[in-house]
């Protein structure tokens, strides 16, 4: 259901919201209805969302990065939409009992340990992972259960046509193979440089080309564990301490191949044990029982990797090819059989001590992080520069006295000494000169800047510019010459001439390319080609640009294939659920826009604003 949710950022489209005004109290972000949308609450989605979404990329996004993005707006409107939709459920007196919203949480499949039951340690490993609290995600569930019942059925019956899928998929699967040729600069002949005349009026024609972007001067200064951080001051003495806490873990750990077979009581798996001993094999005895090797075997694993502390202590005691006394397991009595066992492998001190000194030097700059940050702060508050301020502390500010949007200098090349990963330059453009700008969150630290200077953008002369325009314009020449020859081989070969001939006048090869689906990249084959040839009818002849300026494709269509539609498969029951899901989420979409009009929706923009940090930063 969160999934469906999430569509409707896309399906929406428009908001559709009713009517925006600003009778509210500063505690309510939105009302839908009689429901109310506090502030608090929206705030604690929005972080939620912000989390998530930081973790997925690794690292934190800040408020201004989120904004930036719609991701304010787009929360906001899932918000207000679930909230349209809990509304409608009341009305109609939906509702839910605690006992049915626990029984589908045991049943989701997420929260299903090894033996496939409900796994009370990894249900609140995963929910604290989304920052769920058991009672905040009982009640969640009951919501999204009733949001279901209430739009389950608008998509009852709601499926693609036969004629859409076999279409769809005739598009989709349809390949096609072709002949073609390629005409580079070494057909366009000699091209001589141009007079000074014509230089200068191409360069007329197509000066904005050559037009200098803006630039900036910025400077920042970086305060991280890993720019505070000296692992060559930590000692090994300090090393060696933490390599004989982690000895277990910097190697690789033991794996043992690990058998298991749950059984209702004591007896019965004592007497299981009992035959095994007398000769009959674990795998039999699983055959007896009709478990699949999936059901008892767990592979071979780690201690760590076995989720019942009881089973991998039993199976970590054993030597390679007993069977345990019955076991009191998770899920019931169980024995445990061990096979091959892989010896742990450790690794030296001198192979990791590096990175443990760096991992010490990172951890005690962290608390000399949090002391510069606030000094830094106290020299920002006083007036002080970044550079100023750099300096007083003893810290290395870095300046770049030109820069552009996409961080190349005036010479084209990648500004220097920008840590990989830090949008410095965006921020600054993001600016103006004189503006005391917030710190950028950085690698466990932050990054001060200051955008001191702006060089608008301005047309150059030909004279700084002359090299490139003359490339510019023998490229130019180059292509033209290289159209106009692949124009005439085009009208001969449709008036019956030979490809092969055409191509050897040329003294090109003829290539090809078999059996390729429009979505395909075939090697060597150029996309331009590609989504050509598909525009092409069979035995047809087109051309098309290469992927520069300097080559040109003639090509030929020789076969068109659309591979037979078997409903039956399981591509074909994919393609469908694709689009039965796409109907439903636009359905859906619009329900919940019309929901939202006839409730009534009311947004109260400033309490937004409040609740994602866009006042604070105007």
């Amino acid at each position: 259901m969160s999934v469906a949710m999430g569509a409707l950022i896309v399906s929406f489209g428009v908001w559709g919201i009713a009517d925006i005004f600003r009778g509210f109290g500063q505690s309510t972000v939105a009302k839908v209805g009689s429901t109310e949308i506090s502030l608090n609450e929206f705030r604690q989605t929005f972080t939620d969302r912000l989390q998530q979404i930081g973790r997925q990329f690794g690292r934190p996004l800040t408020m201004d990065q989120a904004r930036a993005f719609g991701f304010d707006r787009q929360v906001l409107q899932q918000t207000i939409a679930d909230a349209a939709l809990d509304e409608k459920a009341r009305q109609l007196g939906l509702g839910q009992s605690d006992a049915e919203t626990m029984r589908l949480i045991f049943a989701d499949p997420t929260f299903k340990g090894i033996g496939g039951s409900f796994d009370p340690q990894r249900f609140q490993a995963i929910i604290r992972q989304f920052g769920f609290t058991e009672a905040r995600y009982l009640a969640d569930q009951r919501r999204v259960s009733l949001r279901r019942q209430l739009v389950g059925s608008l998509a009852a019956g709601l499926e693609p046509s036969k004629t859409q899928l076999e279409a769809l998929s005739r598009f989709q699967n349809e390949q096609r193979s072709i002949e073609y040729v390629r005409l580079t600069s070494a057909q366009a002949g000699q091209i001589d440089p141009p007079s000074p005349e014509a230089l200068a009026a191409y360069f007329d024609e197509h000066k904005g080309q050559f037009r200098a972007p803006e630039y900036r001067k910025i400077s920042f200064v970086a305060i991280t564990p890993e720019e505070l951080g000296k692992w060559s001051e930590v000692s090994d003495e300090d090393a060696k301490k933490l390599y004989d806490q982690r000895k277990d873990r910097l190697g690789t750990p033991e794996k043992r191949q690990v058998l298991q077979m749950v059984f209702p009581s004591v007896e019965e798996a004592q007497t299981a044990r009992g035959r095994i001993t007398s000769g009959t094999s674990f795998e039999d005895l699983a055959k007896e029982r009709n478990l699949a090797p999936a059901d008892f075997d767990l592979g071979l694993v780690t201690k760590s990797a076995i989720l019942d502390t009881a089973i991998a202590d039993a199976a970590f005691a054993l030597p390679s090819g007993d069977v345990s006394q019955p076991v009191q397991g998770r899920f019931g009595i169980a024995l445990v059989k061990v096979g091959t066992i892989q010896p742990a492998v450790e690794k030296d001190y001198a192979s990791v001590a590096t990175d443990l000194k760096r991992e010490i030097a990172a951890e005690r700059a962290r608390s000399q992080v949090a002391t510069l940050r606030d000094k830094m702060e106290d020299e920002r508050g006083g007036g002080a520069s970044v550079v100023e301020a750099a300096q007083r502390l003893g810290l290395s500010a870095v300046t770049i006295e030109a820069v552009d949007r996409s961080g190349l200098t005036p010479s084209g090349q990648p500004a220097a000494n920008i840590p990989p990963g830090l949008n410095v330059v965006s921020q600054a453009f993001s600016s103006d000169v004189g503006v005391d700008n917030d710190p950028i969150a950085f690698k466990g630290g932050y990054v001060w800047y200051d955008v001191l200077g702006i060089t608008p953008p301005r047309d150059r002369t030909l004279d700084e510019v002359k090299d490139q325009v003359e490339a510019r314009w023998r490229e130019d020449q180059i292509a033209n010459r290289l159209r106009t020859k692949a124009t005439e081989m085009v009208q001969k070969l449709e008036q019956g001439g030979k490809f092969a001939d055409e191509a050897a006048n040329f003294g090109v090869k003829l290539e090809t390319a078999s059996g390729f689906r429009r979505d395909a990249s075939p090697a060597g084959v150029p996309s331009s080609v590609v989504t050509a040839a598909f525009r092409t009818a069979k035995d047809g002849y087109g051309q098309t640009p290469g992927p520069n300026g300097t080559e040109w494709i003639v090509y030929k269509v020789t076969d068109v294939t659309a591979p037979p539609v078997d409903l039956a498969s399981d591509e074909m029951k994919k393609l469908k659920e694709t689009l039965t899901r796409g109907f439903s989420d636009e359905q859906l979409g619009q329900y919940v826009a019309k929901l939202e009009k006839d409730l009534g929706t009311s947004i109260n923009e400033a309490a937004v604003a409040m609740a994602t940090g866009a006042n604070s930063s105007n």
